[in-house]
């Protein structure tokens, strides 16, 4: 994992050049999505440690979407269990929705015991639970939304967006900030504000066309998925 810094060359890709990275890796060489999911939430967790490293009784709060991009935090969700720090690990959406990878790691976080609670976007008062959920946390990872948004954010996320924006957190990213379009590197009706964002395979097109972009990135990480696209 290597910190973005303008200074040095790092590739740049495109919201379709990272899904054809995936479906390469996937397809062509073999690697389980599961597998990729697995080493893009490891690289997380280890950058949510180093974060908190000085924080004693460290509390985490994960907020998780029915995709991949929860999938990814019920990855971080379990390596940071495993390094003994308090973890809140909350679905926003329905569970009969997340399938594929992500189901698998969210049954694999149940089967260790480890609750994962449910929060309805749509429900009233959702900042009052928002703040009971993550009120205490000592930094929040967003796990909601990927790379793969396109238009606008429905309005019942966007109050999400803005409630956990509104919780004066840190941040981590996981990917991209929830609400940020990939490509334009502007939000799409509201996005999280995060302090830091580990981001797979590349530098995205967004991160460095608008000059707004780091106000919701904050310092980029950019970490492997365990392949090497090609050049």
């Amino acid at each position: 994992m290597e910190k973005y810094t303008p200074e040095r060359e790092f590739r740049v890709m495109s919201r379709d050049e990272v899904r054809r990275i995936d479906a390469w890796a996937i397809a062509e060489i073999g690697v389980p999505g599961v597998v990729l999911m697995e080493n893009a939430g490891r690289s997380c967790a280890e950058l949510v440690r180093q974060k908190l490293a000085d924080q004693a009784d460290a509390r985490v709060c994960l907020f998780c979407g029915t995709g991949n991009n929860g999938g990814d935090g019920f990855v971080i969700a379990r390596h940071l269990l495993n390094a003994d720090l308090r973890v809140r690990t909350v679905l926003c959406g329905t569970r009969e929705k997340v399938g594929g990878d992500a189901r698998i790691n969210l049954e694999i976080l149940e089967r260790l015991g480890h609750p994962v609670e449910l929060l309805d976007p749509g429900a009233a008062e959702l900042s009052v639970h928002v703040q009971a959920f993550a009120g205490e946390a000592d930094m929040v990872v967003d796990a909601l939304f990927g790379t793969g948004l396109r238009g606008e954010v429905q309005q019942e996320y966007r109050l999400l967006l803005e409630a956990i924006n509104d919780l004066d957190r840190p941040i981590l990213a996981v990917d991209i900030p929830s609400g940020l379009d990939c490509d334009t590197g502007r939000p799409l009706g509201a996005a999280l504000r995060a302090a830091w964002t580990v981001t797979f395979v590349a530098m995205k097109k967004g991160f460095l066309a608008s000059p707004d972009a780091p106000r919701y990135t904050g310092e980029v990480y950019v970490a492997s998925i365990g392949v090497r696209p090609p050049p």
